[in-house]
């Protein structure tokens, strides 16, 4: 009974937030600028001077399952920022003394971010569609798509609302977004292999959760090898739920 009122509780906030999306897109829209960017110009150009080996694949190819998981995580890293603005407006205190539990008030809003990174994802897949680039396209492959997606916003929204319980104001918030969002991109496989890196950077990106991201992306939308699957779940897993379990811990912390 008290799990089915967590995951009841999580399910409830998530369909708030959710609404949100719902009665304004236009950020969904802006959002989509950055990633269209990557694809028809850094993409491009790069295919057409082969500057990078990508074999068997086009280098248009190889970096779109990277640039759908960096759209998800530019949209997830800076969701502290609306967790502070929501305690500027009382929002959240209201919120945590519902019965709902800490934890599946983090879940929900964690989950909320997975479905703004599913239509995101939607987006760039028709983008994908436009340029003509080949993607594996099974339900199977796209299921697993969306699931490892679901996760990547679960696990980077998590740790900015955990980053949100230190730091409270949304100058600090929007300041450590823009400071960690470039480094966990460029420092994972999304854009280049990991073969090309120095070794210090292939040591890092041998940490970054976005790296198994990227990797999972490209088996189901390139390759077909599931091989690396389990690990990759089991990276970004047990990543989202320590971020998660921080974050509500945390929680409390902004409205003190």
């Amino acid at each position: 009974m008290r799990v089915w009122r967590s995951i009841s509780s999580s399910l409830t906030v998530a369909e708030m937030e959710a609404r949100r999306v719902r009665h304004d897109p236009t950020e969904l829209f802006t959002r989509l600028i950055q990633p269209a960017l990557w694809l028809l110009i850094f993409g491009e150009v790069f295919t057409s001077i082969r500057a990078i080996d990508t074999a068997p694949y086009t280098y248009l190819q190889f970096i779109t399952p990277g640039i759908l998981a960096q759209s998800v995580l530019f949209v997830s890293i800076f969701y502290g920022i609306t967790v502070v603005w929501e305690r500027d407006m009382g929002l959240l205190t209201k919120l945590l003394s519902t019965p709902a539990p800490r934890f599946s008030v983090v879940a929900g809003k964690s989950l909320a971010a997975g479905v703004r990174g599913l239509l995101q994802a939607v987006m760039i897949f028709v983008l994908a569609l436009v340029l003509g680039i080949k993607l594996r396209l099974d339900p199977l492959d796209i299921a697993g798509v969306f699931f490892l997606i679901v996760i990547n916003a679960m696990c980077f929204s998590s740790l900015s609302m955990l980053l949100a319980g230190f730091l409270k104001t949304r100058d600090r918030m929007l300041g450590i977004g823009q400071a960690m969002t470039m480094p966990l991109f460029f420092g994972s496989n999304a854009i280049y292999p990991i073969s090309l890196m120095p070794t210090w950077l292939q040591s890092l990106a041998a940490i970054n959760p976005l790296s198994y991201v990227v990797q999972g992306l490209r088996a189901f939308l390139l390759s077909g090898d599931y091989s690396t699957i389990p690990l990759d779940l089991a990276v970004v897993g047990v990543f989202t739920v320590v971020m998660l379990t921080g974050a509500s811990l945390m929680i409390r912390r902004l409205v003190e």
